[in-house]
């Protein structure tokens, strides 16, 4: 009966500190999200890709397909959004996070541009994986 009794009180506390640790991830994450809403506002495309993984292993798959790498995806956001008129203001709708595996969630949500030359809106789901202590996006899938 003791350890039985043990058992359970070991699975609580490994419960709680499961449930801290991911409200504390979602927490930090969303952080993250929150700066890159800052950064896309100003037109800073280099500041909004802080929140992405400086990898050539990086995928972002939108309206023109898929684009490999975090070089290149800098890189057609500066084209397509070579000012504040065409990057307006970002706001990111949260709809879900959910963890996919140790260090690993996904996020789904849905982004609004406020522009003066026409609003743009869409969708997302982003996966966040913690890299050298740093919450990184590896994916992004948007469609708008």
């Amino acid at each position: 009966m003791k350890n039985i009794l043990a058992f359970a009180v070991l699975v609580t506390i490994y419960s709680c500190n499961m449930k801290a640790d991911i409200k504390a991830d979602k927490a930090a994450i969303l952080k993250v999200m929150k700066n890159q809403e800052v950064a896309w506002s100003t037109n800073d495309l280099d500041g909004f890709m802080e929140g992405y993984y400086k990898s050539d292993s990086l995928k972002f798959y939108g309206k023109n397909g898929l684009t490999k790498g975090w070089q290149q995806t800098l890189d057609n956001y500066k084209k397509g959004y070579p000012s504040k008129d065409h990057s307006g203001t970002l706001t990111f709708q949260i709809t879900d996070i959910s963890p996919i595996e140790s260090q690993s969630y996904w996020v789904m949500g849905s982004y609004f541009l406020k522009r003066n030359i026409g609003d743009a809106n869409g969708v997302f789901m982003v996966i966040f994986k913690k890299i050298k202590g740093k919450w990184k996006i590896v994916s992004d899938i948007s469609c708008g």
